[in-house]
C-alpha cells in the first residue's frame, strides 16, 4: 500500500475545531486514506457514513440539532463520505461543528460542483480543504523506492497512477475501462444539468486528442454537434469532478500574445488512453510528446498542492507561434518549462521577447533523464 502525502497533514489538522474537506475523483484512495488515518491514530470510535447509501443520506438531510446529536451519540470521530449526496450538508456540519465540542469531522466529496455549491457559505471559516489525486511519483518513491518509480515509469504513462491501476498492474487494462465505465462519470451523470450523456462522450475524445494543443470550444462544439455554452458547460463538469483541468494562456506584456488561449489536460494519462482506447506500448505511438506533457504537468500539480506550494499555472503562445509548455508563477517570479520526450532535443531556446517581457526565476527543459528533480 502507497503511503499517501496528504497522510501527515491531515492528521496534523485534527480536532483543531476545523471540518476537514477531502476532495478527489472517485477511486484515487480518499477511503483508504481515511482508514489509514483512523488506524495510526488508534481511533476506535468512528462514526462512518458512507452517502452512495440512501439510508445514511436520510439521516443527515434537513435534520435540527436534537436529531444530530442522537445520531452521533459519542463518536468523537466522525467520516461523511461522497457527501454532496446530502442536501443542505453544509448547514448540517455547521451546527455539529459548532455545538459539538472535541469531535473531529472529515467530509469527502467527488465533485466539487455539488459539495462546493452546498458547504461554502454555511462553513466559512470552520474548513480545511485539501484534493487527493491519483499516485504520485513521491509517493511511489517514499512507498517503494527509487528502482519502482523506475519500473512504473512507462507502465505510468500509458495506464496512469491510479491505486488499484498500480497494485493490480497485470489486469490494467480492463481495470481502467471499469473505472471509466462505471466510476469516473458517475456524479457527472447524476448531475440535474447534464442534458446529453452522448455529447459528454464525445467531448471526452475531441479532449483527449487535443492534450498539449490550445482549445477552441467553438471548434469542439461543431466537432461534436452542439453548441459552445453546452461545451463549455461540460468542460467545467469535468474540471470540477476531477478528470480534466484547464491552463489558461499567459497575457499580460505584449500585444500578439493569446489572450484568451487554453489547454485542457488530464488528471491522469490512463483516463486519457481508456477513453480514446489507446494502449499501445511507447515504441508504436505517435502521441508521445503530448502524452509526456500530460503526465509531468499532471505531476507537478500532485507535487505542489501536498507540499503547500501555491503558484498559478499557465502557458504562453503568441500569434507568431512562440509558445512555452508550462508556466508557474510563485511570489512575482516565473518559472517556465519545456517538455521533451527525447533528451536529444533538450537544448531549447526560450523566447527572447518572453524573457524580457516578465520576471523570470528560472527556465528549464524536462525529460525522462531529469523529470524526478521536479518532483521528489
Amino acid at each position: 500500500m502507497y503511503k499517501r502525502d496528504l497522510l501527515p497533514l491531515i492528521k496534523e489538522r485534527c480536532f483543531i475545531g476545523k471540518v476537514i474537506l477531502l476532495l478527489g475523483a472517485r477511486q484515487v484512495g480518499k477511503t483508504t486514506l481515511l482508514k489509514t488515518l483512523m488506524q495510526e491514530q488508534k481511533i476506535d470510535d468512528v462514526l462512518f457514513l458512507n452517502c452512495d447509501e440512501p439510508q445514511n443520506v436520510s439521516l443527515l438531510t434537513n435534520r435540527n440539532m436534537r436529531e444530530i446529536e442522537a445520531l452521533l451519540g459519542n463518536h468523537k470521530f466522525i467520516v461523511i463520505d461522497e457527501a454532496q449526496r446530502v442536501d443542505n450538508i453544509g448547514l448540517t456540519l455547521k451546527l455539529m461543528v459548532d455545538n459539538i465540542k472535541e469531535i473531529q469531522i472529515i467530509a469527502t466529496g467527488s465533485s466539487a460542483f455539488e459539495l462546493r455549491n452546498r458547504l461554502n457559505e454555511p462553513l466559512t471559516g470552520r474548513k480545511l480543504e485539501y484534493q487527493m489525486f491519483p499516485i504520485s511519483t513521491n509517493e511511489i518513491w517514499q512507498s517503494e523506492g527509487y528502482l519502482e518509480v523506475k519500473r512504473l515509469f512507462e507502465h505510468r504513462l500509458i495506464y496512469g497512477s491510479y491505486p488499484d491501476i498500480l497494485t493490480h498492474s497485470g489486469n490494467a487494462r480492463d481495470l481502467l475501462i471499469t473505472l471509466t465505465d462505471s466510476y469516473l462519470y458517475k456524479d457527472i451523470l447524476s448531475t440535474d444539468s447534464l442534458r446529453k450523456p452522448e455529447i459528454l462522450n464525445k467531448l471526452l475524445r475531441a479532449l483527449a486528442y487535443q492534450v498539449g494543443e490550445e482549445v477552441s470550444y467553438n471548434e469542439l462544439a461543431q466537432t461534436i454537434g452542439t453548441d459552445n455554452k453546452t461545451v463549455e458547460k461540460y468542460v467545467d463538469l469535468l474540471e470540477k469532478c476531477y478528470i480534466i483541468f484547464r491552463l489558461n494562456g499567459l497575457s499580460r506584456n505584449l500585444r500578439n500574445e493569446l489572450k484568451r488561449a487554453k489547454k485542457i489536460y488530464f488528471y491522469d494519462n490512463g483516463v486519457r488512453n481508456a477513453v480514446i482506447q489507446q494502449f499501445a506500448s511507447i515504441d508504436m505511438r505517435n502521441d508521445m510528446g503530448a502524452l509526456w506533457e500530460n503526465f509531468f504537468i499532471s505531476e507537478r500539480i500532485k507535487h505542489n498542492h501536498y507540499n503547500q506550494h501555491y503558484c498559478n499555472i499557465y502557458f504562453w503562445r503568441t500569434k507568431s507561434q512562440q509558445e512555452i509548455d508550462y508556466i508557474e508563477e510563485c511570489d512575482g517570479t516565473m518559472t517556465a518549462f519545456e517538455m521533451k520526450w527525447n533528451p536529444k532535443k533538450a537544448n531549447v531556446r526560450f523566447p527572447k521577447s518572453f524573457l524580457e517581457a516578465y520576471n523570470i526565476k528560472e527556465t528549464v527543459t524536462i525529460t525522462p533523464e531529469n523529470y524526478l528533480d521536479w518532483l521528489k
